[in-house]
């Protein structure tokens, strides 16, 4: 039987992003300019990113959203008007980077699975807007990412892996920068042993950027002849101490339209790049110096520059992100749900998700509607994170309080939070709650707890011998001073971690690198018994010892309902776009798939370029109401902007 019921997981970041899209007006002496005045040309509308000029010499631009539960290719006029949806990929959930070019799209998308795990599953295609006709530009079994149309639409430079699987990187990626015609797109070039985001100048001039050897992002370039050979060596075009990536070229090839980071700013800013006077000149600080701007376009006679930022909060449009989201899900007897929390857990009815609040602005332990009407706080201002419900006992659920991602011997406790179901009324908001804390507070780390169906244990990860390793604890009582109450499921110097119980008492799944103990940064699933035998590992990627699967990071495993599959989180699928171009990149695997518990039937479930986590599994019947989701006033978190640059995207060179 296919995988049935509602799954719930969170998106990092995304939900809060508020993206528009923007241009301003560039004036030829931007050194004198003293006052720039924004258009927005999004609705304001969910969240709206990459777009680019079409190329009918008006102010239609061609964007990515997420409107419709996966992102799409729109094209709009005006922030008045409806977006027209565009021809694209009926089947793909990921599109991404559109262009409009002599009446043919290019864009990117990942609906096609490659022949082995760990490749990319990007590929260029284009599509004929008068027809509908889709081609794919990429070659099978190859895969390419941030393509760029040059200015006759003849040629396509895109930054590729080739047909090597995708090795793991994800702050610079190991692209290389190939260039194609349109015309023949079997016959690839290959201009750059090392680059991305290739930008054109006309049809003979190529920009991209890297790290260069100094540590700081920069931009090079490269001529080319008729015949698409370099004629000249690539040149670094901007300067150290200041980190300059995702480039746009003015028609001329004059002016590079660049996304800056500067010490001192803690803002991404768009400045233009004069390569005659080799100077920076300032855009966005001008206007919004405290907001981030990301991936900046030029018109096609370079007259106005396009990017996009958070809306703000008082901006036309969506001003809050719904508690749930649907988003749309390959296998149709699956429902997905993205919620602007982190942890969910549902209830055993279905009618009450526990939620963990963003863990810089909103800490706590939260319960809410299953419709997403209705949000309530059990703890505030309290690092919380990985909850559950008991199974048996209404108004009793187990979570983890203390700081997340810290050594063993950092305090975190298993906490057993009680509340009175009957307090859930409409007229409140706080929820009051007693906590028993049950793990003893000198054990150190003491996380992800997961209930029994019985309800009377509770396995966990703890960190309390110097290894983080599973136990089986008492879910009422606990642990007591003399340590009856607790018993050690594994042992071993690697580490185990975010256990989940089978619904049907059999198994435990969770995440190790036992079968390579040195290297902490990949995780397989694993089932064990309850008493501790039958350890075995789930190969997802691959058979035993081979390369495939242990470079598997698998994470948040869990099991359907009927305990006949596994969700995880992984990093099978590489990466589909340049994670420099978007915000909070700071984890290396991020979308969801279910497996069977023998490895089989491996399906990929979400498609995009943020980090997707900690889901959650639930029947789906009962109060669950997932069509009622269409509230007539949207109920949620209000947008505020306030996210994150991608950790390692620092200027501290």
């Amino acid at each position: 039987m296919d995988p049935q019921g509602t799954i719930a997981f969170s998106t990092l970041g995304l939900p809060l992003y508020g993206f528009d899209v923007f241009s301003i007006s560039t004036p030829s002496d931007l050194s004198s300019a003293s006052v720039l005045t924004e258009r927005r040309h999004t609705d304001g509308i969910s969240v709206n990113l990459n777009a680019q000029f079409a190329d009918d010499g008006g102010d239609s631009v061609v964007f990515v959203s997420e409107r419709t539960g996966s992102s799409r290719l729109f094209r709009t006029s005006s922030p008045d008007r409806k977006p027209e949806p565009l021809p694209a990929v009926a089947e793909s959930l990921f599109h991404d980077r559109p262009t409009i070019r002599d009446g043919r799209l290019y864009f990117v998308s990942a609906h096609e699975q490659p022949s082995s795990w760990f490749k990319s599953w990007a590929a260029v295609y284009s599509t004929r807007l008068d027809t509908g006709d889709t081609v794919r530009l990429t070659p099978p079994d190859f895969a390419d990412l941030s393509p760029a149309v040059s200015r006759s639409g003849g040629l396509v430079a895109v930054a590729s892996y080739g047909s090597k699987p995708w090795p793991g990187d994800f702050h610079e990626l190991e692209t290389e920068i190939v260039v194609f015609r349109t015309s023949d797109t079997s016959r690839r070039t290959v201009i750059s042993r090392h680059g991305g985001w290739p930008a054109w100048a006309g049809d003979s001039t190529l920009f991209f950027h890297r790290v260069a050897d100094d540590g700081w992002w920069s931009v090079f370039r490269v001529d080319l002849t008729a015949d698409l050979q370099t004629a000249a060596v690539e040149r670094r075009l901007t300067p150290p101490g200041v980190h300059a990536f995702t480039p746009a070229a003015s028609h001329d090839g004059k002016r590079l339209a660049v996304a800056t980071r500067r010490k001192g700013r803690h803002s991404r800013q768009i400045e233009i790049f004069d390569l005659e006077s080799e100077r920076f000149l300032a855009v966005t600080e001008l206007i919004n110096p405290k907001q981030h701007h990301y991936n900046p376009f030029f018109s096609s006679d370079s007259t106005r520059l396009g990017f996009h930022r958070f809306r703000g909060e008082s901006a036309p449009g969506d001003s809050v992100t719904p508690h749930l989201q649907p988003v749309t899900c390959p296998v149709k007897s699956l429902k997905l749900l993205r919620l602007s929390a982190t942890f969910p857990a549902f209830s055993p009815d279905g009618d009450l998700i526990a939620i963990n609040g963003d863990f810089d602005n909103d800490p706590g332990l939260m319960l809410l509607k299953s419709d997403g009407s209705k949000r309530w706080t059990l703890l505030q201002d309290s690092m919380v994170f990985y909850t559950m419900f008991s199974p048996t006992e209404k108004g009793v659920i187990y979570t983890s309080i203390g700081p997340i991602f810290e050594t063993t011997k950092a305090t975190v406790q298993i906490a057993r939070i009680t509340f009175n179901p009957d307090d859930l009324v409409n007229d409140r908001d706080d929820v009051p709650v007693e906590v028993k804390i049950l793990t003893r507070e000198e054990t150190g780390n003491n996380a992800f707890p997961s209930c029994s169906p019985d309800g009377k244990f509770l396995v966990f990860r703890s960190g309390r011998t110097g290894q983080k390793n599973l136990y089986i604890l008492d879910a009422v009582e606990g642990e007591t001073g003399s340590g009856e109450g607790i018993r050690r499921l594994t042992e071993g110097e690697w580490v185990d971690t975010m256990p989940c119980w089978s619904p049907d008492g059999e198994h435990i799944a969770f995440s190790s690198n036992r079968h390579c103990p040195e290297n902490p940064n990949v995780f397989s699933a694993y089932l064990v018994k309850p008493d501790g035998t039958g350890v075995q590992r789930v190969h997802v990627a691959g058979k035993e010892g081979s390369k495939e699967v242990d470079r598997e990071r698998i994470n948040h495993v869990c099991f359907s309902p009927d305990s006949t599959w596994l969700l995880f989180t992984g990093n099978l699928g590489g990466v589909v776009a340049e994670p420099v171009s978007v915000p909070h990149q700071f984890q290396p695997y991020g979308d969801l798939y279910v497996v069977r518990l023998d490895g089989t039937e491996p399906t990929r479930l979400t498609f995009n370029c943020y980090e997707n986590g900690t889901p959650t599994w639930h029947w789906g019947g009962g109060p669950l109401n997932i069509g009622s989701l269409g509230l007539d006033e949207p109920v949620g978190v209000k947008l505020r902007g306030q996210f994150e640059e991608p950790l390692w995207l620092t200027c501290d060179i």
